[in-house]
């Protein structure tokens, strides 16, 4: 309780975005002090966005064989794992591909970097999003994605693809597994994430379900502030409680967040995930009304926002424990586990994924015409494949010297130097 309260009074309010302004009044930030500024190695850098793509494939795919397969009680638990008790009868166990498919945890991102590289911009418009999802974004997308791309065929433009008059599903799960890139564009930098990220998030989230995509955008771009000689588990809790800051207090994103930190610091056994699962149950569904929540199916976004924290912070910064807890957890199990496990990915490098996985070759090709077949083939060589997590780590790191110098910092040949920012 002790833990909870503190994290309450350090909330606060810093460098919304148009997304967060929607339910939270102007005012001043709270003052922080000011951080010395921060060189990042690029040539490791770009690694660790190679090991996110191959993480959040492993996690997706994995956190597959139980999507929307227990929705309510009784969930799996860990007894379960290795049993075959998955979709159509598939062993609850890691997937490992070769090539790796893409799926819609990472697809839609792809094309956003898609469009980026092609405009060498880091703001897409209005336009520009439309266009690039009326060109590459047509099937294999479900509920408000769905809507988005519907409407967008009518004439509608981003961010009104997101009004709830227009897009009834606007507060489900969308937005929270297709923006996570924009962070990671913008290490080390929060409030310009949140810039980059506005439109799209907007594009299909509402409400507490764009703050939601919010956290996930801040989480990525502060995973380049934790520090490799400190406690994992220590580190996550802290850019846990930096990403909750910049969130309105009201929002019932923010709420989700709360309850599940709390749950994760008094829980006395790291193991304890379950009861926080039936807990987060017992609020959010099973009692939310109780609760000023609405339950809204598998999909939603606040039960969704609360499984995928629960597996990041259980998980204590193990890629394999955090993908085992996700893919366990229930509901819509392949997006939170694709989300936390390309982040534990992202935060560990290629060694975490190495380390979890010894002896296994892990591929490096990317399957991007299993569901967006319009994009370039980059590996026009190759009948499987259409691009490698090193090219497209490659391509984000061009994309990160605009960022950096958009917030001010220094480009050098082999590093950033990331400007002073306020904590």
């Amino acid at each position: 309780m002790r833990a909870r309260l503190l994290l309450l009074l350090l909330s606060g309010l810093a460098g919304c975005s148009g997304a967060c302004r929607q339910n939270v009044d102007h005012g001043e930030a709270m003052e922080r002090p000011a951080s010395p500024s921060v060189a990042l190695d690029r040539a490791a850098y770009a690694e660790r966005l190679r090991a996110m793509w191959m993480g959040e494939c492993l996690a997706n795919w994995t956190g597959l064989r139980t999507e929307g397969v227990r929705i309510q009680r009784p969930f799996f638990t860990d007894a379960d794992w290795g049993k075959p008790l998955g979709r159509d009868g598939a062993a609850i166990d890691f997937v490992l591909l070769d090539p790796w498919q893409a799926d819609d945890d990472t697809d839609i991102e792809y094309v956003y970097l898609h469009l980026m590289t092609e405009a060498r911009t880091l703001h897409l418009s209005p336009a520009q999003i439309r266009d690039g999802w009326r060109a590459h974004i047509n099937q294999f997308i479900w509920v408000s994605n769905r809507r988005a791309r519907d409407l967008m065929e009518r004439g509608v433009l981003p961010p009104a693809t997101s009004d709830p008059a227009l897009n009834p599903d606007a507060r489900q799960i969308d937005a929270q597994l297709t923006t996570e890139i924009f962070g990671a564009l913008a290490p080390g930098l929060p409030a310009l994430a949140l810039r980059i990220a506005d439109l799209p998030i907007r594009t299909t989230a509402h409400d507490h379900a764009a703050h939601a995509a919010q956290f996930h955008v801040l989480l990525f771009s502060l995973a380049a502030t934790v520090d490799p000689e400190k406690s994992r588990r220590e580190e996550i809790v802290r850019i846990v409680r930096e990403a909750r800051r910049y969130l309105p207090d009201r929002s019932k994103a923010a709420d989700v967040i709360d309850f599940v930190l709390s749950a994760y610091l008094s829980a006395g056994d790291t193991d304890d995930w379950e009861r926080v699962r039936d807990a987060i149950a017992h609020r959010y569904q099973e009692e939310a009304a109780a609760h000023g929540f609405t339950y809204e199916g598998y999909t939603e976004s606040a039960i969704n926002l609360a499984t995928g924290i629960m597996a990041l912070l259980f998980g204590e910064g193990s890629f394999r424990r955090t993908v085992q807890i996700g893919t366990l957890s229930g509901w819509d199990s392949d997006n939170g586990t694709a989300t936390m496990g390309a982040l534990v990915a992202f935060i560990g490098g290629m060694a975490e994924l190495r380390a979890a996985f010894p002896g296994v070759r892990l591929s490096d090709r990317y399957r991007i015409y299993r569901t967006r077949p319009t994009l370039p083939d980059r590996l026009p060589g190759d009948p499987d494949a259409e691009d490698t997590f090193t090219d497209i780590a490659r391509r984000m790191v061009d994309l990160v010297d605009l960022a950096v110098k958009e917030a001010g910092g220094e480009v050098e040949p082999t590093r950033w130097i990331l400007p002073s920012r306020r904590h």
